[in-house]
């Protein structure tokens, strides 16, 4: 992996990509030269895999944080010309308009016909405002109620990508039922007799995550976080400044790691060596990996078993119990 050549770079990258182009230059020197530095491209080819490893297996929540919101890392669409074959699009929720922040439709894995649904954020300034950044309005989550209720009907698995920072607040979106249609397809999604498959991959905000969110398997990518609110929301309310962001997420329990340890989620997913962004296609193999397996798993069970299993999920998440007092 070229460091130097695929930026944007995060500042915890940087030794990463000073030690590439230290390669680099050693390289265009020696062949000017005419010289074989191959042994010492090696040594420091092994420095910078060694670096790589001690740096992203050390990571604190902000930097997961950023890296889950890297503009190079894979949208729902390319998981899906990665992971599926045939994809057909579907459009609109049928009562307003389609929403760009929600896409979804048909897909053959292998031989099967899958229903996928998904957040979409854009690369650049433009596509991001067509995309409305990922956050979706009220229609968005009704054409993808609508698309899991087709798949009720013919019988087939439902898988969901979410990123978004969350559902989207503005005035619209909430003369139009934004918190109706979350709720509905929380209600909706808790009894769908189909399986349904979900995976984090980049942001998990809040409701705007939570409204495609329901499943029977919940995987999350190692570099994706899952929370209420964002950071910098988190740190306007409590402390009243934005700039403490990295230490709210250090508090928030957001991080992959936390999710499991909190029941959240079922399994961490890893990601290639540097994050996801840094290899679309490595990314893809391990969510359809995970795919086939809980399918697998899945096709074992009865529409009831999977509708009871899921309430089950979700109803014990919260529970504890206290202990009562010594005597």
């Amino acid at each position: 992996m070229d460091w130097s050549r695929k930026g944007p770079w995060l500042d915890f990258e940087r030794p990463l990509v000073d030690l590439e182009e230290r390669i680099r230059t050693l390289q265009d020197s020696a062949a000017l030269r005419g010289l074989d530095v191959a042994d010492e491209v090696g040594r420091l080819r092994e420095r910078v895999e060694k670096l790589g490893r001690e740096i992203f297996e050390n990571l604190d929540p902000w930097q997961r944080v950023q890296l889950a919101r890297h503009p190079r890392r894979p949208t729902t669409l390319d998981y899906i010309q990665h992971v599926f074959d045939g994809f057909s699009e579907l459009h609109g929720d049928r009562q307003f308009r389609d929403d760009p922040a929600i896409v979804g439709g048909l897909a053959w894995l292998g031989e099967r016909r899958i229903v996928v649904i998904g957040h979409q954020k854009g690369r650049d300034t433009k596509s991001n405002i067509h995309r409305n950044f990922g956050m979706a309005h009220p229609e968005g989550y009704r054409k993808a109620m609508r698309l899991m209720e087709l798949a009720a009907r013919a019988g087939r698995p439902v898988v969901t990508f979410i990123d978004t920072p969350g559902a989207y607040p503005g005035i619209g979106a909430e003369e139009r039922g934004q918190a109706e249609a979350i709720a509905r397809n929380l209600r909706d999604m808790a009894s769908l007799p189909v399986p349904i498959l979900v995976y984090v991959t980049g942001e998990g905000g809040s409701g705007g995550a939570l409204a495609i969110g329901v499943g029977d398997r919940i995987s999350m990518l190692e570099n994706a976080i899952y929370s209420v609110i964002s950071p910098e929301g988190c740190a306007a309310i409590l402390w009243r400044d934005r700039a403490k962001a990295a230490e709210a997420a250090r508090a928030m329990k957001i991080t992959a790691t936390d999710a499991l340890s909190l029941g959240v989620i079922d399994r961490i997913l890893p990601e290639p060596l540097g994050g996801a962004h840094r290899d679309h296609e490595a990314a893809a193999q391990i969510i359809q990996k995970a795919l086939l397996a809980d399918l697998s798993e899945l096709d074992a069970k009865s529409p009831g078993e999977l509708v009871e299993e899921r309430l089950r999920k979700f109803l014990a998440m919260g529970v504890y119990a206290e202990e009562p007092p010594s005597v």
